[in-house]
């Protein structure tokens, strides 16, 4: 239902903190009743008899005498002769009923222990849904937006992501709306493509499925699903409509995705408390993932980006893998949810196959230095090669699952496997025996990548392992620089272990890490030098060299792509567990008060993390473009709507989402044809010729060309502007003044402007 209109002005002048809009509050909570004081009701205290409870300095306590019958006096005297001799005679059978008592209490504590640690965990997941519901509220004042806004709230990729959940929902039927991203012809016009294979769409499907179910029981039954407001705003905007509820689409798809991330804090809990062996560590963890909350997550800002979907089941994966790394016998159960959770980790994400393969680069240098049995690692790398295969049934028949350095791994790993007995034949030494594995699995690896990559066809496709080479090899090109001139494809900041340290979580970690290395440099050399016996006491614990290696891996990542801080702070987060474990600092329990350090180091670290957390409740914003909502207005009701829009991949994004405008290039860069549509489409800011653009955006079929000023001149860093960039690619037209400031001066014959406001100018192409 449409309420009545409210004006937002008169109540935001009573707030220290003004905003553009304001939504009367509907209902104010109650205070909460304040229990009454009970009275303390005076006990009497236990009068010790004569002898009883001595005190300091060797005093005793004396109490009034009581007179006593002589005959219960030897009644007790007789009891008491009685006891002893039953004990005496039956002390083996005393013995063994209080370890049964014993164990009783034990078994007790345990169940009680799992379900405390269950409902922290689901106390922590709510808490981390809380935070997160509140940081995107506070930056954007999302509840307050018309449904126009929301949608230009997500921009880039997020907005194409979330266009074909709006397709989906709006469709007349759920079946009819997912053949209509399977076939469709609006993202890369005139080409029909499957999307869902594209751009890894299953969240999107499931959500819509899930929205379509909710709205549909609630209408049933006659429920209101949302309820709407007219929103005055500041002249010259006009009054909209804003709806809340999980009725409206933009709340129900932000909701599910805060709804899974909060639980992923909760598995946090218990990922940490089970690696460490107390709650105490999965606390740790917790509160380090929430003193470095802005270095460990971005889903409060960006939601429906792929890995807000993807890390919450790598944060399950890597659980059950450390559950079966540090149990002896694994069950069917425990595989099986190794293989499940791989696949809703690499389903949503095209980026999912590299991170698993660096796990496969940790487990492989553990099982042939010993430290995972042969028959667990194999069954750890069936698992795997299963979930390629259901990823590669289930994006039908996606090459990239198939052409990647982890299913090359993977083959890789399992030949080595079977062939490592005849290896061992050849009579090497222990040490050359490993290097000779290593060597063979890294060299297979890349050969296997590249071989597959050339008979699939897929040689061509950027993927993360590519902008990785980049890095290293400082190779650049246009591909490439559009990528890594990006901020969040930019090398690590330097500020990043400065803020690390000031909460003292790069400190533990470091000293963490250097007990596991010096406990595995120990054990290696020991290794090298006993039998097969020994060599089996020695190795144990692999789940912590496992985890160390992982952090090795994220931290190389990380350093040269600043957005893969997502997988090593929180790795850090949970690494800071074990500074309660028993198994690494077990003689240190003995000697100190160890629970006293752990809390005095918490207490350090949460005198920044505190800041931390008060700087992003200090957010306040609220989303407002009225350049881009003019523009799509514009679209809206003075174009047809077959009409093709090309321009930069943030805007085209926003045009197919709000319009459902056909547009032939957007920011899923990846694909090798897609680049080819996008440079064709950013020649318009290169120094070639008019007439030389036009014609190539007329064999794309465009019609308008939105072109922004600010991406003729803006640059994020040294030659990352789009004109220095073509300067790279182009260097024969060097010469050539620079096609976008001509165009905004004088755009014709070949162009023609249409329309116009203080960012965005849309050229005809005649």
């Amino acid at each position: 239902m449409v309420g009545p209109t409210r004006n937002k002005l008169k109540e935001a002048a009573s707030q220290p903190l003004q905003s553009r809009r304001r939504r009367r509050i509907t209902g104010a909570g109650e205070p909460g009743m304040e229990e009454e004081p009970q009275e303390e009701v005076e006990k009497p205290e236990l009068l010790l008899p004569v002898g009883g409870g001595y005190l300091p300095g060797g005093a005793r306590a004396y109490s009034p005498r009581r007179s006593r019958s002589q005959n219960a006096q030897n009644c007790m005297q007789i009891e008491m002769v009685t006891k002893a001799l039953f004990l005496r005679r039956f002390q083996f059978l005393n013995c063994l009923l209080q370890q049964l008592l014993d164990q009783v209490h034990l078994l007790r504590r345990r169940q009680f222990s799992d379900r405390a640690t269950v409902c922290v965990a689901a106390f922590l997941g709510l808490l981390h849904w809380i935070h997160l519901v509140t940081l995107f509220e506070s930056d954007r004042h999302f509840s307050h937006l018309s449904s126009l806004e929301r949608e230009m709230t997500f921009r880039t990729e997020m907005g194409l992501y979330y266009s074909y959940f709006k397709t989906i929902i709006e469709a007349p039927s759920f079946l009819e709306g997912l053949w209509m991203i399977m076939n469709d012809r609006l993202t890369e016009y005139p080409l029909v493509i499957n999307t869902v294979k594209r751009f890894h769409l299953y969240p999107e499907v499931i959500i819509a499925f899930w929205y379509r179910t909710f709205v549909g029981i609630l209408s049933l039954f006659g429920i209101e699903a949302k309820t709407c407001w007219n929103v005055t705003r500041v002249e010259p905007l006009n009054e909209v409509q804003s709806c809340e509820g999980l009725g409206d689409p933009a709340c129900f798809y932000v909701g599910v995705i805060f709804i899974l991330n909060g639980l992923m804090m909760g598995l946090f809990f218990i990922y940490g408390s089970y690696l460490s062996g107390t709650q105490l560590g999965g606390l740790i963890t917790v509160l380090c993932y929430f003193f470095n909350h802005g270095e460990a997550t971005r889903v409060m800002w960006t939601p429906p980006l792929r890995e807000s979907f993807s890390y919450p089941f790598l944060v399950l994966q890597m659980f059950i893998l450390t559950l079966i790394l540090r149990t002896s016998n694994n069950s069917r159960t425990h595989f099986v949810g190794l293989c499940l959770s791989n696949v809703a980790f690499m389903l949503p994400w095209q980026f999912a196959q590299f991170i698993l393969f660096t796990q496969i680069a940790s487990l492989f240098p553990m099982y042939v230095v010993g430290y995972i049995e042969p028959n667990k690692f194999q069954k750890i790398i069936y698992m795997n090669m299963i979930s390629v295969l259901l990823c590669f049934v289930l994006m039908f028949g996606n090459p990239l699952y198939l052409s990647s350095y982890y299913s090359s791994s993977l083959l890789m790993t399992w030949v080595i496997i079977l062939k490592r007995n005849k290896i061992q034949r050849l009579g090497v030494s222990e040490l050359n025996f490993w290097l000779i594995q290593g060597c063979g699995w890294l060299c297979g690896t890349i050969i296997l990548k590249f071989l597959t990559s050339k008979i699939l066809g897929v040689s061509d496709h950027i993927r993360l392992s590519d902008l990785i080479a980049a890095r290293i090899l400082r190779f650049t090109d246009f591909d490439t620089l559009i990528y890594t001139c990006a901020p969040e494809f930019d090398f690590m900041e330097k500020a990043t272990p400065l803020r690390y340290t000031k909460t003292l979580l790069l400190p533990v970690v470091m000293v963490i890490t250097y007990f596991i290395f010096k406990k595995t440099f120990r054990d290696i050399l020991c290794v090298l030098s006993a039998n097969t016996y020994l060599r089996k006491q020695l190795l144990e614990h692999g789940e912590l060299i496992f985890h160390t290696l992982q952090l090795l891996a994220f931290t190389g990542l990380a350093i040269l792509i600043m957005r893969l801080k997502l997988f090593l702070t929180p790795h850090m987060c949970v690494m800071a567990s074990l500074l309660c474990s028993r198994r690494l600092f077990g003689s240190l329990f003995y000697r100190v008060r160890f629970e006293n350090v752990v809390f005095g180091i918490l207490t350090v670290m949460s005198l920044q993390g505190c800041t931390n957390l008060h700087n992003q409740w200090s957010i306040i914003g609220e989303f407002n473009n009225l350049p881009q909502e003019e523009l799509i207005q514009w679209i809206q009701y003075n174009t047809r709507p077959d009409a093709v829009f090309a321009g930069a991949m943030p805007i085209m994004a926003s045009v197919k989402l709000s319009t459902l405008h056909p547009i032939v290039n957007h920011p899923h860069y990846e694909d090798v044809d897609l680049r080819a549509r996008t440079k064709i489409v950013y020649s318009v800011y290169s120094r070639k010729s008019a007439k030389e653009v036009r014609d190539k955006l007329l064999e794309l079929h465009v019609n308008y060309y939105i072109l922004e000023e600010a991406w003729c001149v803006v640059r994020t860093k040294p030659g990352c502007s789009l004109l220095e960039i073509w300067d790279v690619e182009d260097p024969s037209n060097t010469a050539n003044p620079p096609l976008c400031s001509t165009l905004f001066k004088n755009e014709r014959p070949y162009f023609s402007t249409v329309f116009q406001n203080s960012m965005y100018k849309v050229l005809k192409v005649n």
